[in-house]
């Protein structure tokens, strides 16, 4: 009982072969086994820590009561995505990390739990509940935008969503692979939406096609959730050179343009070695990636494992496929041939001093420890900013100096009826805590609208 049940993986040699998902799920067995773990607190200390507070001990009871239905309820009331949630949340870090069993063993494996319920529910989608005279429009349709509309739609009032792409779903259907979120689960989940009455208008670019401005008049109240879609990069010497891509560019061509098959009319070019510059979830989604394109994979990251953000899961599912790390160590320039096309990374070793503010030890280059390392392509994933697209389109909003949208403690922007939440106000996240926000800032348009808007 001190050890989460395992859950079956998809063999390593088939994984290198396919973009099937890894991770299995339980079956019925093995979740009915796994709850039993569950000690159903007084005190939920795991509702606590979960941004969008789900009932986890309730729904874990339904489990050993095998009433899949009830479960599937109890989790819906607080989260509309829950196949997504399972899949990707970092648990470890939130709900499981209060766990009580972990004090002496392993948290409860909630977010495997939280995936089977997901699976197995064989009930019908919500109902459409009946109208109030409002309309609210949400910009973006990724997770904080869906989880917003999920609270609006079912408070009754009429929610468009307006996104730039022509799938829905931003970051979990463009940034994350199909061997980790298949998307078949996005697009069931997103139905579910539909079906209560979420409308979807696609290829919308808000700033561009249509201004908020013209929004703000045809609507009683805007949530903003167009999330971090802008790249960094280290700015050092080499970075222009062909053979050098964001992990946005190279995630969005493997998962919404499919350039892993020839059929595709936006291939990439044939990758043999291959560097991933970064240590969180989205470096591991655009190593194993790679990897599946056949290439021999560096994942390079300036600190230890200990201070990888990304998740244990991950880092061992990357480890399995046969990722090359090189922790401590940094890069400090690309070279290139004659025809620019680049050639080697240049590294320095690190090591680690006294923590800094994000509480890691802080690296520091070793001097005369320059590494060399064979590429031809080069991925960056270092981190995100918001798009500024939207931020030079209209002045009712705010920005900071780093394009987040300013936003008060309800989520409000400095404008009367305009709300945001996610990564555009905090820079790039979690999808979970995106989703937390986007209900935030729901349960403040709705009191908004009831209370303080003049109609």
């Amino acid at each position: 009982m001190n050890s989460k049940h395992e859950m079956r993986l998809l063999e390593i040699a088939k994984r290198l072969t396919t973009f099937e998902e890894v991770a299995l799920g339980y079956n019925e067995e093995e979740a009915y086994l796994e709850s039993l773990r569950c000690l159903n607190c007084k005190t939920k200390p795991c509702v606590s820590a979960c941004p969008v507070a789900i009932d986890i001990p309730r729904f874990i009871m339904k489990i050993k009561e095998k009433d899949i239905t009830s479960a599937h309820h109890i989790i819906t009331e607080a989260n509309l995505l829950p196949g997504v949630c399972g899949r990707v949340c970092p648990q470890e870090s939130q709900c499981e990390s209060t766990c009580v069993r972990a004090i002496k063993g392993e948290a409860v494996a909630i977010g495997r739990l939280e995936r089977y319920v997901a699976d197995n529910y064989q009930g019908e989608a919500h109902p459409q509940v009946a109208k109030k005279d409002y309309q609210v429009a949400i910009i973006g349709s990724g997770p904080a935008g869906l989880a917003c509309a999920g609270v609006l739609i079912e408070k009754g009032y009429t929610v468009t969503i307006y996104e730039a792409m022509h799938e829905n779903g931003g970051v979990l259907v463009y940034g994350i692979p199909e061997f980790r979120l298949p998307k078949r689960i996005v697009k069931a989940e997103i139905e579910t939406l539909k079906q209560m009455g979420v409308k979807f208008e696609n290829n919308v670019v808000v700033g561009k096609t249509v201004l908020l401005e013209d929004l703000k008049q045809e609507n009683d109240a805007i949530f903003i959730g167009t999330g971090a879609g802008l790249p960094k990069f280290m700015n050092i010497p080499g970075e222009n050179y062909n053979g050098v891509l964001s992990a946005n560019e190279f995630l969005t061509r493997m998962n919404l343009m499919k350039a892993y098959q020839e059929k595709y009319d936006t291939p990439l070019k044939k990758m043999t070695n291959v560097a991933v510059v970064g240590g969180g979830n989205v470096a591991m989604d655009a190593a194993r990636s790679a990897r599946r394109m056949g290439a021999h994979v560096y994942l390079i990251y300036r600190r230890g494992f200990q201070e990888m953000p990304a998740r244990l899961e991950e880092i061992h599912h990357a480890q399995e496929e046969g990722i090359i790390f090189k922790n401590l160590t940094n890069p400090v320039a690309i070279t290139a041939n004659n025809e620019g096309r680049v050639t080697n990374i240049i590294c320095q070793e690190m090591v680690l001093g006294e923590p800094d503010a994000s509480g890691r030890r802080r690296p520091m280059a070793k001097e005369g420890s320059e590494v060399v390392f064979d590429v031809d392509t080069v991925i960056m994933a270092i981190g995100n900013y918001p798009n500024p697209l939207l931020r030079t389109s209209t002045s009712l909003v705010e920005y900071d100096k780093y394009n987040c949208l300013v936003v008060d403690e309800n989520n409000k922007t400095t404008c009367d009826g305009i709300y945001g939440g996610g990564d555009v106000v905090t820079g790039a996240a979690t999808v979970i805590l995106a989703m937390g926000a986007g209900k935030k800032a729901a349960y403040a348009i709705d009191l908004y609208l009831q209370n303080g808007k003049e109609r």
